[in-house]
């Protein structure tokens, strides 16, 4: 059998498994190393973790794929290149976890084509766990399927959230929407690594995630990891899920409609419906 033609769902699946896998490498081994800190806001940190992963991923990507775009959290849009294809890369996602030496943290590398995500995959270098996924060809674990949770009652549900940069000037939405969820929720965890939240939830680890303000880069991976573990993924308003909407659900989908209702309920009341999708 021939091998895949270079812009198969299966050779780019490929190309974020290898390059997700070698920055995270990168990253392991610089792990325990004193970190070079700076701020690009508030507590908003990058470190030169991020740069050298990120430095790994944009040589890789150009050298696979010299005529894709490429969007990298810390280069911005790096390489204008074609519109058909664009990768969406975190070099590090858990900047924060990593600059303390907390060992949970990620490697996020996504391909879109013409605005679609259409393979990622998600990297912890610290376990060894690859997530990924190509649309229409599932998701996995270590090559392994995965799939979400068989819970159906929220009172039963591990769930996991996490809180935006601007958190200590706008903490009325995550704030509140965790102290909803405290009361209906078996139990409420923040990790530190959207990337990570998103690809537990597809692999039953986690039985739903929700959070405020997201960028493309957290996210990309793992939405589409979500979606074909056969889990739910959907805007905190229950719209379906687009990497303009930065507010983002995901779940088992025996909690689906409920986690929904609750979140429809809590902007509703506090008057953030359709507000914050821009």
């Amino acid at each position: 059998m021939p091998p895949p033609s270079p812009e198969s769902t299966e050779a780019l699946l490929q190309t974020a498994e290898t390059v997700a896998q070698e920055a995270g490498a990168l990253l392991a081994q610089h792990f325990l190393e004193k970190r070079e800190v700076s701020f690009k806001g508030g507590i908003d940190l990058v470190t030169d973790a991020d740069t050298l992963s990120e430095a790994r991923v944009l040589e890789l990507l150009r050298a696979r794929h010299p005529t894709h775009a490429i969007l990298s959290e810390e280069a911005g849009l790096a390489e204008e290149g074609s519109h058909t294809y664009r990768w969406i890369v975190d070099p590090l996602d858990g900047t924060t976890n990593y600059a303390h030496k907390l060992p949970h943290f990620s490697v996020s590398i996504a391909v879109e084509l013409h605005g679609q995500v259409v393979a990622g995959a998600v990297y912890d270098p610290m376990r060894r766990e690859l997530f990924s996924a190509g649309r229409g060809l599932g998701a996995t674990l270590n090559g392994a399927r995965v799939r979400p949770s068989s819970v159906t009652e929220l009172i039963r549900a591990l769930l996991c959230t996490g809180f935006p940069y601007n958190v200590h000037q706008d903490s009325a939405a995550p704030l509140g929407l965790l102290t909803r969820m405290l009361h209906k929720a078996q139990g409420i965890r923040r990790l530190g690594s959207a990337a990570l939240d998103l690809c537990y939830v597809a692999s039953g680890r986690l039985d739903g995630y929700f959070e405020f303000s997201l960028k493309p880069w957290d996210m990309a991976a793992g939405a589409l990891i979500v979606e074909e573990s056969g889990g739910s993924m959907t805007t905190l308003e229950g719209k379906p899920w687009s990497l303009l909407h930065g507010d983002v659900l995901a779940s088992a989908p025996g909690i689906s409609e409920s986690l929904k209702a609750e979140c429809q309920t809590f902007l509703n009341e506090l008057g953030l419906k359709g507000a914050r999708l821009q």
